[in-house]
């Protein structure tokens, strides 16, 4: 649309001619086509006094009316802004009142094992404190509009006195009864509560500042890694993948994929590996299902079939006594007496896709190394994008693969090992004692007590295998409960191990105190203290203060550090700031669990899968031929044969020979198939729901309430923070960041 400003009939028009390009309502743009002239400035007063009357009419209609457009343009822009953001708060409180109406919370999960008085103790806790903080507001209001002033420096104790001597003399007074119970409110503060929540608060201030010293060591390190172009080099062998005469390195390799009603993922994952480039003489795939879903168990059964009929040395393997999760499940595949055959072992958990040159890329960095016992490579996320919560999740394990992984395997050749995508010598498994079910972080487990036995790891950040995030607040949760507690479940039980290893005194105290107490313990521990329970609380006892520099300036610090592995992010620095304090809460009551063996530190819940392909996924995996589709109808048979595997496996293909193990017969898959889809049916109409997280959400009334009080005592830093980690608390209490269910 192009306005032609011309009046007066055949005047000529002179000024700043404009075209406004204007695609919808809401989005135009305005471009200027020629400089202005001289008529269109404010002249000097000698000269509009001596131009004709007409003329200095014409220049003021010209500008009047290019401005009038302008700022039509705009009142409809913002007036378009406005409704949208209406339309969005409509749709939230919409989002917000079916969260309620639903009345499903987390204290109505029935997957959780704990018992219920347990899991309720730190709930009630938060409570008590949000019911104080709401009191004292009420109290502190009523205060402040009495004439009391709540900054410490205001709080003259002589004054207190004085007031306190005249309460007494007239106690009628309704005034001087309230400024009494004020004062002595005041005096309690300053003498009592004060002193004690100061001295908290100085502590978890220096174990603030500790931690923040070694995340910046790692940065450090890090850019020097970078700078130096540091990096394991691997020795050489022969490309011959097929030749089997003995030239190059490719010794026996197990490739292990340990399962648990995958139904999602599993093709993908199997197809992958069946994919690995490696000799097949020297390669064995085993898949570990531990799924109590028989419908499950048949299709993925069938998958490891098509596959065999391919040529692919793989077997399928289900435990009869299913104990002690995936350390269990490993355990048990390990003890097959076939694996004394295999020098390696490589672990995919189900919803990893490794690149079909991941063995050819790990496995070199063992030969004419024989005291290294692990090669771990990173991960890369085929959802990270997708909403909110996995980009958060991005840029923390970013941090964790690019820094903290890289920077302890080159400087210390030790690090936790990540439970998947990583190379194990089963000969440093055997001397480490094997896999043990006493955690939940069986993965960290082992990986300690290899380093105990001198056992040196390798991490290789330029090899990725790509995997899926948690899409959901609820899968993501319960992920971070398990990997918080379980570290403080085997920092109980190692310990004594690691005191009396035969390790140097600098190792031991790596492990000790900067691997389980400042990265397991503390980190979570002040996290929350300091940030949401001692932080709101000085709002209401002001003589105790945290400076700004650590409410706000070192922590966005910390988190520029944080993001600087995944610079794509930057633009979610301040919600990866709120967010990760949001997350304290879990993380804080995992590490109590575990610490002190509650019942919740022995759960264990798979991380919902959404079986999302990589953009590197094989033509194979979509390409299904007509007879991997027909379900064969036969029945294995077993077949006895003492001194071998347990129960479970099926036949096997060894070196290209079948091998025959005791096994279970597959009832009539021709039955199953109606079963499954009539199964499918049910399953598809089942609802998933969103939940209202009740300790998140009695955090946000907590912060929010303790924001309004420090309204009153102008502390602008803190409120702003309280105000904002509020809001964070409240979505996440409202399950609005991730996944959102219709």
């Amino acid at each position: 649309m192009a306005p032609s400003f011309t009046w007066w009939g055949k005047e000529t028009h002179r000024g700043t001619p404009v075209v406004v390009k204007m695609e919808n309502p809401n989005n135009w743009s305005m471009v200027e086509l020629e400089g202005p002239s001289e008529d269109d400035f404010l002249l000097p007063n000698d000269d509009v006094s001596s131009m004709s009357p007409y003329k200095r009419e014409k220049v003021r209609n010209k500008n009047a009316k290019q401005l009038t457009w302008v700022l039509l343009l705009k009142a409809h822009k913002a007036a378009g802004c406005l409704t949208s953001i209406a339309s969005a708060l409509f749709s939230l409180a919409s989002v917000v009142s079916r969260r309620v109406a639903a009345g499903r919370t987390d204290s109505t999960d029935n997957s959780s094992t704990e018992n219920p008085a347990v899991k309720n103790r730190f709930y009630t806790c938060i409570k008590i404190f949000l019911w104080l903080s709401v009191i004292l507001l009420g109290f502190e209001i009523a205060a402040y509009f009495k004439g009391w002033y709540f900054s410490a420096s205001d709080l003259q104790l002589q004054y207190l006195y004085s007031l306190d001597f005249h309460t007494f003399a007239n106690p009628l007074a309704v005034q001087s009864v309230f400024d009494w119970v004020y004062s002595k409110w005041v005096l309690i503060r300053v003498e009592y509560l004060a002193p004690p929540l100061q001295f908290l608060a100085n502590g978890c201030i220096v174990l603030f500042l500790i931690q923040s010293v070694d995340r910046l060591v790692l940065c450090l390190g890090c850019f020097w890694v970078k700078m130096k172009k540091i990096k394991p080099i691997a020795k050489e062998g022969a490309m011959d993948l097929e030749s089997g005469d003995g030239s190059g390195y490719y010794p026996m390799v197990l490739v292990q994929i340990p399962m648990c009603n995958e139904k999602e993922v599993y093709q993908q994952s199997i197809g992958a590996v069946c994919c690995l480039e490696w000799p097949k003489s020297r390669l064995l795939i085993q898949v570990l299902d531990d799924s109590d879903d028989p419908i499950t168990q048949t299709l993925i059964n069938e998958e490891v079939r098509k596959w065999q009929k391919e040529g692919a040395n793989i077997i399928y393997r289900h435990r009869v006594i299913r104990e002690g999760y995936k350390a269990g499940n490993l355990k048990s595949a390990m003890n097959c007496s076939y694996v004394k055959d295999y020098e390696f072992v490589t672990i995919f958990d189900a919803d990893f896709q490794p690149m079909p040159d991941f063995l050819k890329r790990t496995v070199p960095y063992f030969k004419d190394n024989e005291d290294i016992g692990l090669v771990q490579a990173r991960w890369s996320f085929v959802n990270k994008d997708e909403n909110l919560l996995t980009r958060l999740q991005h840029v923390n394990l970013a941090f964790h693969f690019e820094v903290e992984q890289q920077v302890n395997g080159i400087f210390l050749n030790f690090f936790g090992f990540n439970g998947t995508a990583g190379v194990w010598r089963i000969k440093a498994l055997e001397e480490s004692g094997g896999w043990l079910e006493r955690t939940t972080v069986e993965d960290m487990d082992i990986a300690v007590r290899a380093h105990l036995h001198g056992w040196k790891f390798i991490f290789l950040n330029d090899v990725e295998c790509q995997c899926e995030l948690p899409e959901s607040y609820e899968a993501y949760r319960k992920q971070q409960h398990r990997w918080h507690s379980g570290p403080m479940q085997l920092f109980r039980v190692c310990l004594p191990a690691i005191i009396k290893s035969k390790i140097s005194i600098w190792k031991k105290g790596n492990l000790i105190f900067l691997f389980f107490l400042l990265r397991k313990l503390i980190l979570p521990f002040y996290s929350f203290t300091l940030f949401c329970i001692i932080l709101p609380m000085t709002m209401f006892i002001p003589e105790a203060t945290l400076p700004s520099w650590v409410v706000s300036y070192v922590p966005a610090t910390m988190s520029f550090l944080n993001i600087l592995p995944s610079p794509k992010s930057f633009p979610f620095i301040v919600p990866y700031l709120l967010f990760e304090n949001t997350m304290s809460v879990t993380k804080f009551n995992a590490m109590v669990s575990g610490l002190f063996q509650l019942g919740s530190a022995y759960e264990w819940v798979v991380t919902k899968k959404s079986g999302r392909s990589s953009e590197g996924d094989l033509a194979s995996l979509a390409e299904e031929k007509p007879k991997h589709q027909r379900v064969a109808s036969e029945e294995w048979t077993a077949t006895k044969k003492s001194g071998h595997s347990s129960e479970g496996d099926l036949t096997l293909l060894v070196d290209g020979k079948p091998k025959h193990q005791r096994g279970v017969s597959v009832p009539d898959l021709e039955e199953l198939r109606e079963e499954i889809k009539e199964k499918e049916k049910k399953a598809s109409r089942k609802k998933k729901h969103n939940r209202i997280y009740t300790k998140e959400l009695a955090l946000a009334f907590l912060l929010l309430t303790a924001s309004l009080r420090s309204l009153l005592s102008a502390q602008g830093i803190h409120f702003y923070f309280l105000l904002f980690q509020g809001i964070s608390f409240l979505l996440v209490g409202l399950d609005l960041i991730g996944e959102q269910v219709d």
